[in-house]
């Protein structure tokens, strides 16, 4: 890292053909376009949402001490004359062009990340794995829309030595503009699972909304593909088709590139051999899980593909932690012991609810604890939603959680197909089950909470904090753990 700033405002105004106004600074050392959050000297841009209007926060920016604020033309009559401004006909298409210019500038091998399940986990691990050789940017949260992803990449220095972009999307046509304007070297698919099959109506759709990120990968560039998944020859031929002659496969299959050779999943990490583009490797997984014990194979390969030290990038991995929400523990204290919660309120579908519930089954407990699964609705499931709400009986069943607290419509299926001794409480809202779950919880239980961002399963995990004092979640991290929604 250095301490040179992130852009001179004379290179933003010649990127964003900008108009400037009052007393600019030579530069800025970062870019925001949250007041909450804004540093001293950033630059905020003041980009319109579908609920918020950033224009109505410049006075708010600046006043946190930003160092100017990126105004749409139009509105620049609205600041007061001296107020350092710089205008442009419209900011998201400003902040655009700064991507471009970003990108342009960079000399870094550049990743983007896909995949219905694991982009953020993966970007993640590529982090800390790339971090090892040489200065890693990377997107941070799960920037991966419209505006994160030109954000992200407006935001990478210069002496960036590999950068990692993660790319989301919802519907049909939303990769395509967003790698076009990163231009990967190196494009990873991690899985495709039905999520958004609402707007979708089949896997193979929905795979070949995903195979949009080969369309802007760099000529000698590669695609990585999971190769345990039904729609791999889909989305090989999808790269093929996008010019793309270095196609990489990961996971346990005979003929993945990045093989799974042995793997000891645990409950709070994994152990891993594997053999990377034709290198043995062993390590370990600071964060546990089969799913993450497969993007890793992604992960090691990629940092092959881009020059990255294997045996570094591979010890790396044993730093890996969750994310807020994705499978963050926490210590609860009660009278009599102590119970361990596991957050993994952020989001959830069909795939990464199995997954959580591999891992709750394999999650420690006292000697008179019971696992405990608290589920809310996952939405945008489209015509099939109960039925695979249903079908998690079965993974419920198989790894042993003694006990399911059910919220939503959705969930109604899965409640109804559970044997009574299973049944733990069902309420429409997350509001109604909250009391149900805090009174449940005993000492020696593990409780995990998950469900789509929508179905509001975040305030029980906070229900819980509140009634129990918590640790940490690295002091908690020594007892179980969960996935990535």
């Amino acid at each position: 890292m250095t301490d040179r700033p992130l852009w001179s405002v004379e290179a933003m105004l010649a990127a964003m053909r900008a108009a400037p106004a009052g007393a600019l600074p030579p530069a800025v050392p970062g870019i925001s376009i949250d007041t909450r959050t804004i540093a001293p000297g950033e630059a905020f841009f003041a980009i319109k949402g579908d609920n918020r209007d950033g224009h109505d926060f410049v006075q708010a920016a600046l006043e946190a001490r930003a160092g100017l604020a990126v105004v749409a033309a139009g509105r620049r009559d609205d600041f007061p004359r001296n107020a350092p401004l710089i205008s442009v006909p419209d900011v998201l298409e400003g902040l655009r062009d700064l991507a471009r210019a970003a990108r342009a500038r960079t000399r870094a091998k550049v990743v983007a990340v896909t995949g219905s399940v694991g982009k953020t986990g993966t970007k993640e691990a590529l982090r800390l794995a790339l971090g090892r050789s040489g200065e890693t940017h990377a997107s941070v949260a799960s920037y991966n829309n419209h505006w994160g992803v030109p954000l992200s990449l407006a935001r990478c220095p210069e002496s960036a030595r590999y950068a990692v972009f993660e790319i989301g999307m919802n519907h049909a046509g939303e990769i395509e503009p967003l790698t076009r304007l990163v231009r990967p070297q190196v494009a990873i698919i991690t899985a495709i699972e039905p999520v958004h099959l609402e707007f979708f109506g089949s896997l193979e759709a929905i795979a070949d909304a995903k195979a949009e990120i080969f369309l802007g990968v760099e000529r000698g560039g590669a695609a990585v593909i999971n190769r345990e998944n039904p729609q791999f020859e889909r989305l090989e031929r999808s790269a093929r088709n996008a010019g793309i002659e270095r196609i990489v496969s990961f996971g346990e299959h005979a003929r993945a590139d990045a093989k799974l050779i042995k793997c000891s999943l645990q409950s709070d990490m994994s152990t891993v051999q594997a053999r990377i583009l034709g290198t043995d490797t062993t390590y370990k997984l600071g964060a546990p899980g089969r799913h993450l014990v497969i993007n890793s194979l992604a992960v090691l390969a990629t940092a092959v593909l881009v020059g990255a030290d294997l045996a570094l990038a591979a010890l790396a991995l044993a730093e890996l932690r969750p994310a807020s929400g994705r499978g963050s523990r926490f210590t609860l204290h009660m009278p009599g012991g102590t119970a361990l919660l596991i957050d993994e309120s952020y989001n959830a579908n069909p795939a990464s609810m199995r997954a959580a519930l591999a891992l709750l089954g394999q999650g420690k407990v006292g000697p008179l604890g019971r696992r405990i699964a608290v589920l809310g609705d996952m939405l945008e499931l489209g015509p099939c939603g109960a039925d695979l709400h249903r079908e998690l009986a079965v993974a419920v069943l198989a790894h042993g959680v003694d006990l399911v607290f059910c919220c939503g419509p959705l969930m109604r299926a899965l409640w109804e197909a559970l044997p009574s001794s299973r049944k733990g409480g069902y309420a429409e809202t997350s509001a109604e089950l909250e009391s149900q779950v805090v009174g449940a919880v005993q000492p020696g239980d593990a409780v995990m909470v998950k469900g789509s961002l929508g179905s509001r399963m975040a305030p029980i995990v906070k229900a819980l904090q509140s009634r129990y004092r918590r640790e940490t979640p690295a002091l908690a991290a020594v007892q179980a753990s969960t996935i990535n929604g």
